[in-house]
């Protein structure tokens, strides 16, 4: 009877069971359950999902190179203690990331402007929420700098009538090492079609590959070749099944 009582007492308190990540309460393969032969253990235990939003957390004042004071925004991480002492960065609002191009080898910090699809739910589209191998699409001026810089003529440039509106190369005094070193380097050199009408949105798709719960960061890297193909076809299949249901 007191059994029970206590029982009843613990349900109207509202105790909670915590969040376990053992396998003791599952089915055998073969459908047989096993029975309860020891208690639960500290390295079993599991923790609420981060769910990093795509915001910023706070701005902070940061000196540029002139000198001039501006607002930068930064995330929001929180540090947590594991087993062992070890830590975790666990990321609750994110909107910055290191993405790299690989066919070009560089990376470059840029902002991460809105997240597009998730191949595991729609609703962290929705909400916004950063999580690995989520596709986000990212800012596209600290790669376009870079490449104006490194090639030495402009990339993204908008097209009327079959035509481009305005010339790719940038007139400014060059010695002659540095021309026949760009000769050299746009020598068989093209930006993809895909990648060229991105830029011309200022926008690049990119693919998260870190895990912003766990390490409090959010990288990754642009897509590129037959893997943004593939990713553009899901979009486009996932927006036309929107406005049919709608």
């Amino acid at each position: 009877f007191f059994f029970f009582l206590h029982a009843r007492e613990r349900r109207v308190k509202g105790y909670n069971m915590g969040i376990s990540r053992d396998s003791l309460h599952k089915r055998r393969n073969t459908g047989g359950k096993q029975k309860p032969w020891r208690k639960k253990r500290k390295y079993e235990l599991g923790r609420q999902p981060a769910n990093t939003k795509l915001a910023a957390s706070h701005s902070k004042d940061t000196k540029d190179k002139d000198g001039k004071l501006q607002k930068v925004t930064t995330g929001d991480v929180r540090m947590v203690r594991c087993r062992g002492g070890n830590m975790k960065f666990r990321a609750l609002r994110l909107d910055h990331g290191n993405f790299s191009w690989g066919s070009e080898n560089v990376t470059r910090k840029t902002r991460i402007m809105d997240v597009m699809y998730n191949a595991s739910n729609n609703e962290l589209v929705r909400t916004k929420t950063l999580v690995k191998s989520a596709v986000v699409q990212i800012d596209a001026a600290p790669f376009r700098a870079w490449y104006q810089q490194h090639y030495g003529k402009k990339v993204g440039i908008k097209v009327k009538n079959g035509e481009k509106v305005e010339s790719e190369d940038i007139d400014e005094k060059r010695s002659n090492a540095l021309k026949k070193k760009l000769k050299d380097r746009n020598n068989k050199h093209a930006v993809a079609e895909p990648i060229d009408e991105q830029f011309i949105t200022g926008r690049l798709f990119a693919l998260v590959t870190s895990r912003p719960g766990q390490c409090g960061r959010c990288d990754g890297y642009v897509l590129e070749g037959k893997e943004l193909d593939f990713y553009i076809k899901k979009m486009q299949k996932k927006k036309t099944k929107v406005t049919a249901e709608n």
